[in-house]
């Protein structure tokens, strides 16, 4: 099992906040750094200093980091065209040496896209957008000379389908969700990885047997993952601590994320591992504490890697 650190910046971080969680988390033995892409905040609270862009974030962590891998959880359809969206990948992932991964997905908040002119259409219209797009994306980036599509809704003509990432045939796609049938046939057919985020065991373990049931259909392998809310801490009084730092019940994150001693998430995280579970997002809430980072990396690292 890898550990990826999973940050939400849209609840108030600076590209230099990311920055210091990324190159710790780099230091720290950490698989990945993954990042939400929203332009708002979600829910209440003050909003800082507002949102900054998923991918110039990881354009500019590809070349402030080395080792670890660098990616979305998830970006939406709705916000990029597909080319220009293939074409921002595929450099970041040339900057990075070849760390990129994208996580895509059909785009949820409304709120964002009002606030800021992004079309939001029906929901069945996102997720036939969205299948065009992971064509599209996909496509281009492994297509040996030029690239056309034809589609509801997108149109590409004689594309030279540069540039090309270095990951060959090309960087992983994450698809993630909870959805019974469109979201497992669409994992199953363009995924590289499928992530189901902040759900109980038995919701994860039924997720996951939907996707592997689409997959034998397709004959592709599909990596299993998993997202949760984290918060350890040495003994209870720092659990709580933690998890009153990030506006959660503990007791909650208990069923529903990781989170008590690192010897309760390390058991956690074994009962994932016999779901299947290969890699785990711990989402990260609490930027400025990197003395979490340094105890999950100490504590919990050494007994799942």
């Amino acid at each position: 099992m890898k550990l990826r650190i999973f940050t939400e910046p849209q609840q108030g971080a600076t590209y230099d906040d990311l920055l210091s969680v990324a190159q710790a988390a780099e230091r720290l033995g950490f698989d990945a750094f993954f990042r939400s892409d929203h332009y708002q905040r979600i829910g209440a609270g003050d909003p800082g200093p507002g949102s900054t862009d998923a991918w110039i974030t990881l354009a500019g962590l590809a070349r402030e980091t080395s080792r670890i891998r660098l990616g979305t959880l998830v970006s939406p359809a709705t916000f990029r065209l597909p080319g220009p969206l293939a074409i921002s990948v595929a450099q970041v992932d040339q900057m990075s040496g070849g760390r990129a991964e994208l996580g895509f997905g059909t785009g949820w908040y409304d709120g964002e896209h009002a606030a800021y002119g992004i079309p939001f259409p029906p929901t069945g219209e996102r997720f036939a957008r969205f299948e065009e797009q992971l064509e599209i994306i996909t496509g281009l980036w492994t297509a040996e000379k030029g690239y056309s599509f034809e589609g509801s809704y997108y149109r590409l003509a004689d594309s030279p389908a540069l540039p090309k990432p270095v990951q060959r045939p090309r960087p992983p796609v994450i698809i993630g969700g909870f959805g019974a049938k469109r979201t497992p046939r669409l994992a199953a057919t363009y995924a590289d990885e499928y992530n189901v985020p902040f759900r109980t065991l038995p919701e994860i373990g039924e997720a996951f047997g939907r996707v592997r049931a689409a997959c034998e259909s397709t004959g592709r392998t599909v990596l299993l993952s998993t997202a949760h809310t984290t918060v350890v801490g040495a003994d209870r009084a720092e659990v709580e601590r933690r998890a009153a730092a990030v506006g959660e019940n503990p007791d909650t994150l208990r069923e529903r994320g990781l989170a008590g001693t690192p010897a309760e998430v390390t058991e956690k995280l074994a009962e994932l591992a016999e779901l299947g579970a290969e890699h785990v997002y711990l989402q990260i809430l609490d930027l400025a504490d990197l003395e979490h980072l340094e105890l999950i990396a100490a504590e919990v690292l050494p007994h799942v890697a």
